[in-house]
């Protein structure tokens, strides 16, 4: 191996201070690889420690807005809530209530049905605002389908529970998004009203019959008392108006979000559990026939190779003893053989040591058996759920076998971690190696496999490896 340190990035759980780290990020920035131990093995007892939740990217990952792009933003939804609102009323209303009076007959039911596609269609434009002015999460639902005629589309569409939604926001939407604009127009008057009063204040009428609030509660009608009442009135609008501005935005958006993606939400959550699920009866089959392939393989083929030396050694043992006592030898060392295939094989169904000793022990037992010089860090709770052990087990074998046979790496980084997050506990599972990079996670590549047992246990696995390395590989188990 080459003697040069290594450049590759360590993962940030490994900057952590604490004697039982080897020094944590120096350790594996200032060692040559060729002088990392093989098995290099530093785990924890000390309280878990919170640390921030991981970066994420797209629409999550937003950068926060400042105070006055979001009271703009806010306000630029009550604006366009409030005319949008307005629009939808007459529409959606007459309709609805043509195709209710209509809904004895024959063109009542697809009448009905037009009024819920016009209320889904302001829908779909109010989650957009939603999105685009709060930077807010609202998710849009899927609709039920049926392209088979136009009574079954029609009745298709009276069946879906969000259609029903739609309407109903199309037709009672307007009341809130009427308060939300009233009261948005008025702290904005009060704000540049009274901060601007020094500018045109002076051309108000003032008779003998004019008289202004100061005057009226006895300051006086002097301009300075006026001008002091009215910037003084302007400041504290300016003060609260973000407050005010947020109140009458959510007093629109809230029920908005509540009626038009509150489905959607569930439906993620439904289709999250669903892919959940089939990930391991994939993964599960997956291994069973990955199973059943090394059996066949391996064990059996020595099997039957060991049956027949012993049908060959009992031929020999009356006419040349010698031989079959060299039969008998080469049989016994293809029962070792198969006996190691065996356990080998056990360990990828349920390793002995994880039961036994626990998810530490297991995890030293693999890096012990890596080819390649691994760096091992974890800071885990001595016990947690057997699914999420069993799933951290082999997404770091797994992890770890694949960089020994396809990345070409020096040396590799594990580090566990457990903190908390919104929706609890999570374990942490980074692997990292400086290889060639280039590892992918999909169809016909060995990671695929891995994704779907941690998709199996509500996990997520993620991937960044680039041509040329470095190669990070993360998995999170709510645990």
């Amino acid at each position: 191996m080459s003697t040069a340190e290594p450049t590759f990035p360590v993962p940030a759980a490994m900057g952590e201070t604490g004697s039982a780290q080897h020094h944590g990020a120096d350790w594996a920035l200032n060692l040559a690889p060729d002088r990392m131990s093989s098995m290099s093995i530093s785990t924890t007892g000390e309280p878990l420690r919170k640390r921030p939740e991981p970066q994420r990217t797209g629409a999550a990952a937003r950068p926060r807005r400042s105070l006055p792009a979001r009271v703009l933003g806010e306000t630029g939804y009550v604006l366009a809530a409030f005319p949008l609102s307005l629009l939808a009323l007459p529409i959606v209303a007459a309709m609805f209530s043509v195709g209710l009076g209509l809904s004895v007959t024959v063109i009542g039911l697809p009448l009905l049905a037009l009024a819920g596609y016009v209320a889904r269609t302001f829908a779909l434009i109010n989650r957009r605002l939603i999105r685009n002015t709060l930077q807010a999460d609202a998710a849009s639902p899927v609709y039920r389908r049926d392209e088979r005629g136009l009574l079954r589309r029609a009745l298709t569409t009276l069946g879906d529970p969000q259609t029903w939604l739609d309407i109903l926001y199309g037709l009672f939407g307007f009341i809130l998004a009427t308060i939300s604009f009233v009261l948005t127009v008025v702290w904005w008057t009060l704000t540049l009203g009274g901060l601007s009063w020094v500018l045109w204040g002076w051309s108000l009428p003032n008779g003998p019959n004019d008289q202004d609030v100061p005057e009226l509660i006895g300051l006086g009608d002097s301009y300075l008392i006026k001008l002091a009442w009215y910037t003084t009135i302007g400041l504290l609008a300016l003060l609260t108006l973000p407050w005010v501005v947020r109140a009458a935005a959510w007093i629109t958006a809230g029920p908005a979000l509540l009626l038009l993606s509150s489905r959607a939400h569930l439906q993620a959550e439904i289709e999250y559990q669903v892919q959940g699920r089939q990930a391991a009866r994939t993964a599960e089959a997956s291994s069973l026939r990955k199973l059943e392939r090394d059996i066949h393989d391996g064990p059996q083929q020595r099997l039957v190779r060991l049956s027949m030396d012993l049908g060959r050694a009992r031929k020999q043992v009356d006419a040349d003893p010698e031989q079959a006592r060299a039969t008998l030898q080469e049989a016994i060392g293809q029962t070792r053989a198969t006996l190691d295939e065996l356990r080998a094989l056990s360990r990828g169904i349920a390793p002995p040591v994880l039961a036994d000793r626990g998810l530490t022990a297991a995890l030293e037992e693999v890096v012990a058996r890596s080819t390649i010089p691994v760096h091992l860090t974890m800071q885990v709770p001595a016990k947690m759920p057997e699914h999420v052990e069993t799933a951290a087990y082999f997404v770091v074998s797994e992890a770890l076998t694949n960089v020994a046979k396809h990345a070409g790496a020096e040396y590799a980084l594990v580090d566990l971690t457990v903190h908390d997050s919104p929706a609890g506990r999570v374990l942490t599972i980074t692997v990292s190696d400086n290889g060639v990079g280039g590892a992918q996670l999909s169809k016909g590549h060995g990671l695929v496999g891995l994704a779907d047992r941690v998709r199996g246990v509500d996990g997520v696995l993620n991937l960044t490896s680039p041509t040329g390395g470095p190669t990070d590989l993360v998995a999170e188990i709510p645990c």
